[in-house]
């Protein structure tokens, strides 16, 4: 790509107008940004149908090397640029963190698409993250579903644009310009569900809390008939001798319709069984008349 020297020159310094073509005064920052900006290396993986308008992109026709992104790269150690096309499922957020990590800074995250950005039409799922986001630091956010080439190459121009707002000089503006390389963002964990261990001191809070009150957990409303039970039951208990055994009478109770509660489960079973067989022989008879029709 041909060096614009007037795109350099943000300078409270003039320059001559003879010798704007041959000189430019800038500062490090914009000459650094400006040779990344133009040489992001996209690592090419896919996830779901943003996949195909990505390629697309990459196709002939829309060529997004002519903005500087060049080829794809099949490794992370070779890229700079995370393009997360598609929906995120539970499964995969593991793997795309860990390529995240292995990629070297300074890296970027574009989110493609209504799933990569929020979750998109599986938003809540069982087994769909509900944004990239919230595993990884998302630095642009292309709408769509899926976006259209034309919408991914905005996305790469305004990430273009987020580049040149970058100092060298300060140190928190971005983690790779600080002291040192930046922590790695922890690996989520797939168990029964997936568990972020950034969270890990709020799971353990929740998980001490919940056993330092454990009679209450898993208890639930008794019906009415079982309340009647233990009621009695207890009644017992107090006017008999603390080491006596709660005799028979003591747990025999009658239902408001006025039977005992084994006997009716009883006569219900019976009922349901009558049921089957009349059903099973209606059946029976269509299929007998069926036949003699034929």
């Amino acid at each position: 790509m041909d060096l614009n020297l007037q795109e350099l020159e943000r300078t409270e310094f003039p320059v001559p107008a003879e010798l704007e073509n041959n000189i430019a005064i800038t500062s490090l920052s914009q000459l650094y940004n400006w040779g990344r900006r133009n040489s992001m290396w996209p690592m090419l993986f896919g996830l779901a149908c943003c996949a195909i308008e990505m390629i697309a992109t990459a196709s002939s026709r829309f060529d997004f090397s002519r903005f500087g992104f060049e080829v794809m790269r099949a490794t992370p150690r070779q890229a700079d640029l995370m393009i997360v096309s598609g929906t995120v499922t539970k499964k995969m957020v593991v793997p795309i963190v860990r390529l995240y990590n292995q990629m070297p800074e300074p890296k970027y995250v574009l989110a493609m698409g209504a799933c990569a950005s929020g979750g998109g039409p599986f938003k809540e799922g069982y087994n769909v993250v509900s944004g990239i986001d919230k595993y990884l630091p998302v630095d642009v956010y292309v709408p769509g579903c899926p976006p259209t080439p034309q919408a991914l190459l905005f996305g790469m121009i305004a990430l273009q644009r987020k580049i040149d707002g970058q100092s060298i000089a300060n140190g928190d503006d971005v983690p790779w310009y600080g002291i040192g390389p930046a922590e790695p963002t922890p690996v989520p964990v797939l168990g029964p569900d997936i568990i972020d261990p950034r969270q890990m001191d709020m799971i353990r809070r929740q998980a001490e809390a919940a056993a330092e009150d454990m009679a209450m957990v898993g208890q639930r409303e008794l019906p009415s008939a079982t309340q009647l039970v233990a009621a009695k039951v207890v009644t017992a208990e107090a006017t008999s001798a603390a080491s006596a055994a709660i005799s028979d009478d003591a747990l025999s109770f009658v239902l408001p319709t006025g039977g005992n509660p084994w006997t009716e489960a009883e006569e219900i079973r019976e009922k349901r069984r009558l049921r089957a067989l009349a059903r099973k022989a209606v059946r029976a008879s269509r299929r007998a008349a069926e036949a003699e029709e034929e």
